[in-house]
């Protein structure tokens, strides 16, 4: 039994949720519009503020999708309504972020500077203060956009377990190594 796939989804206020008779799924909100496909052996009911998602049969994979599903859709409302945030920032001397307009350049300590086409859905800043690490904020009501996007930008310098250098997510802990000092 999908636990998941069960919860009822509450429609906040100004969002619209419509179903096609393709099973095409569209919310409508405030932060823009996002359609989704829903797999033909699951339905998806609206009933005032709440979205149900069921599924026809008990079989493995149906259990899976109604999940999945579920969890698209709660996104898809959640991302149209309050929108998502990631913050990365660069750690590393001389590493240096800049954004003008859709085309983000990044500093990171190779012999040139990279330069990366961001998708109109996802608005893209670079704020670098004195003393402190270059920060990229990126937003969009689009969560899996948003988190591909995040995922390319620190694909291009990982945080490196020795000296902690490289593109990571503000707040988070990497793990270090003590290096050949270390060794007895």
């Amino acid at each position: 039994m999908s636990r998941i796939g069960n919860l009822p989804i509450d429609i906040p206020q100004g969002v619209t949720v419509a179903v096609d008779s393709d099973n095409t799924v569209t919310v409508k909100g405030p932060k823009g519009t996002l359609t989704q496909k829903v797999n033909e052996n699951l339905t998806v009911e609206v009933n005032g503020n709440i979205v149900n998602v069921k599924r026809h049969t008990e079989e493995k994979p149906h259990k899976a999708m109604h999940g999945l599903y579920r969890s698209l859709i709660n996104n898809m409302v959640v991302g149209v309504s309050e929108g998502y945030t990631i913050k990365q920032e660069l750690v590393g001397v001389g590493y240096r972020a800049n954004a003008e307009g859709q085309i983000l350049e990044l500093g990171l300590g190779y012999s040139h500077a990279i330069f990366l086409q961001i998708p109109a859905e996802v608005k893209v800043s670079a704020v670098t203060e004195k003393r402190s690490n270059p920060i990229i904020t990126l937003e969009s009501c689009d969560k899996q956009l948003i988190g591909q996007v995040a995922a390319k930008i620190r694909s291009f310098r990982k945080p490196e377990p020795y000296k902690g250098k490289g593109i990571r997510f503000v707040g988070e802990q990497v793990r270090r190594k003590a290096g050949k000092s270390a060794k007895v």
